[in-house]
């Protein structure tokens, strides 16, 4: 009898537990700040204006790989690798903003998931039929496979053109190209139209404060890209932070060698200037994060959260800055400050996903599995 009533009191417990936690978590947290003013700033200062900026590279990129492609040359393959680095500059500006259109499109995953399968790609030129738009093939075309096709067939310019124009399969070498580069431009000019024509009016009156609303979900995407594509991705992976061992392998840009930190340091200035409400190309801000943080007056060990994140992207910045051109020399030789560097990442990935989510009450929307 005494074992029963201990159990019927337990499960009352448990019940009137999880009707608590019910009844007090809100909908929606209906704080006065302007909202819409922020999605209005993203959306017409920054996020248009980065898209726009990354079209016309892609569109660049296009003609260099035509012109490289209809004459292969040492000169033209030169200059295919430098439209191809500012593009994948431009690229870092808008690899954040995975919602609307670019999610649907997995966009990201398309232009950039490192490192590429080399194999495979040789595996579809030999074959000459593939479909970029599968799954199977999103780790053989985007910036990654360009990477490997001007810069990694060969250890010379001249061996690598030899690709393009006395190789039994030139021709399917010249077609792959121009194929990865048109799908590039194709799918950054999809996404682009869809926030010019209706989806920007969509996200800036989308003020809800719920989970649905515009602000939570980019906040989230924003977060997530923050951890996994750039704390991870460009730092952690490499450094071996997730493996018993560093795979230099899986650097970002890994043929072309010493661009590895230029990536790097683009994608950090790039997330916070977002944070902050800078425009793109400009030095005014507007409303964003940071400001919301300082309406909010959040307080974090006696300082404001906003300028303790700034503060953090700072010092990451140094940290950085301070690496090999090269990731994967930085690694062999010293990656002990590949790591000092992922602790500093990590640490505004507390500040960011933890604090600055929770003063805001939006609650994170994706499954953490690297175990931090």
């Amino acid at each position: 009898m005494i074992k029963k009533t201990l159990f019927l009191l337990l499960i009352g417990m448990i019940v009137f537990a999880c009707s608590q936690d019910e009844s007090t978590a809100p909908e929606e947290n209906n704080d006065a700040f302007d909202r819409k003013a922020m999605l209005v700033n993203w959306a017409d200062n920054i996020i248009v204006p980065s898209y726009t900026a990354f079209n016309t590279e892609g569109n660049n990129l296009v003609s260099a790989t035509n012109s490289f492609t209809q004459n292969p040359t040492v000169e033209t393959l030169q200059q295919v690798r430098l439209t191809w680095i500012e593009a994948n500059l431009a690229f870092q500006h808008v690899s954040m903003f995975e919602i609307g259109k670019a999610e649907a499109l997995n966009f990201r995953n398309r232009v950039n998931v490192y490192p590429t399968n080399a194999s495979e790609i040789e595996s579809l030129i030999a074959d000459g039929n593939y479909d970029f738009s599968l799954p199977s093939t999103i780790d053989a075309q985007g910036f990654p496979a360009m990477d490997y096709l001007i810069n990694g067939l060969a250890s010379s310019d001249e061996e690598i053109v030899a690709f393009y124009t006395t190789n039994g399969n030139a021709q399917n070498y010249k077609d792959y190209l121009n194929t990865v580069a048109e799908t590039i431009s194709t799918l950054t000019e999809t996404v682009l139209n869809d926030w010019n024509n209706g989806y920007r009016d969509t996200f800036v009156n989308n003020t809800s404060s719920s989970a649905s609303g515009s602000v939570d979900k980019l906040a989230n995407d924003y977060v997530f890209y923050y951890e996994k594509a750039l704390r991870a991705g460009k730092v952690g992976i490499p450094a071996g932070v997730f493996s018993n061992e560093p795979l230099p392998e899986t650097v970002e840009a890994f043929y072309k060698e010493d661009i590895s930190k230029q990536l790097a340091l683009e994608a950090l200035q790039a997330t916070q200037d977002f944070f902050e409400g800078k425009k793109f190309n400009g030095t005014s801000k507007g409303e964003s994060f940071k400001s919301y943080l300082a309406y909010l007056n959040t307080i974090k060990n006696g300082e404001n959260l906003g300028n303790l994140i700034t503060t953090q992207f700072g010092i990451t910045k140094s940290n950085v800055e301070g690496l090999n051109t090269n990731f994967t020399v930085q690694i062999e030789s010293d990656n002990s400050k590949m790591l000092a560097t992922y602790n500093e990442l990590q640490r505004n990935v507390i500040l960011l996903k933890v604090d600055m989510l929770q003063a805001m009450d939006i609650s994170v929307d994706y499954v953490d599995a690297d175990g931090d």
